[in-house]
């Protein structure tokens, strides 16, 4: 991994705290979208082979061994940045996920369960919305707006990005905040709904943002 996709060497290891068994607690998330995949444990050995390696590693409390994440599914996971908190005791770590599995039980992320019930787990607003969108494409139900956008094709949604293009320019020129909010909200959602029907992963829209930061 590249110096200017994760400047390891920055990182102040020596200010984390371990606790009394030698460890710190690790969280991580999606590099992209914020979801949180996992928490799991390092210690000092599993630290600085994440550093070096650029992948992530982790101490087995059960095993009593070090585990390198994704060393047997393949879902190996890229650091893409390391932060730790206020008090140097915990540790969030920014990854691209390959496979974009990172629970055992096939799941995207440890944290898929409310009350029991299976559900994706909390990305940022687009990403959820997005979500939503697929859904709709994949299992259609006829009293869903989406659907019917989706239904009439690329050229009922493409019209509908066009107006609501020009709805913003219209509520930027009236300088009305709580207007210009309400249209730019219903642009990305018709966005969305215009990247879903193309198959594109509103992942690759973070990726081009994400490059032209760097």
């Amino acid at each position: 991994m590249s110096v200017e996709s994760f400047p390891s060497q920055a990182i102040p290891i020596d200010r984390i705290k371990y606790n009394d068994q030698g460890l710190v607690p690790a969280i991580v998330q999606d590099d992209l979208d914020g979801t949180v995949l996992m928490m799991a444990w390092m210690n000092q050995e599993s630290l600085h082979k994440t550093l070096e390696t650029g992948e992530t590693w982790f101490w087995s409390r059960s095993r009593s061994q070090l585990w390198h994440k994704g060393e047997t599914s393949g879902h190996l996971q890229k650091v893409r940045s390391l932060r730790y908190d206020c008090d140097s005791d915990a540790l969030l770590i920014g990854v691209e996920q390959i496979g974009d599995i990172a629970c055992h039980t096939g799941e995207r992320s440890c944290f898929h369960q409310v009350e029991g019930t299976i559900t994706a787990p909390p990305a940022d607003m687009l990403s959820q919305v997005y979500e939503v969108i697929c859904d709709r494409r994949d299992r259609p139900t006829p009293e869903s707006y989406t659907c019917k956008l989706l239904a009439d094709g690329d050229n009922k949604i493409l019209k509908k990005v066009g107006e609501e293009t020009a709805e913003v320019v219209m509520a930027c020129k009236d300088d009305n905040p709580e207007s210009i909010a309400s249209e730019v909200a219903d642009l990305f959602y018709h966005t969305l709904v215009a990247l879903a029907y193309h198959g594109v992963p509103l992942k690759e829209v973070y990726r081009q943002l994400q490059q032209r930061r760097r």
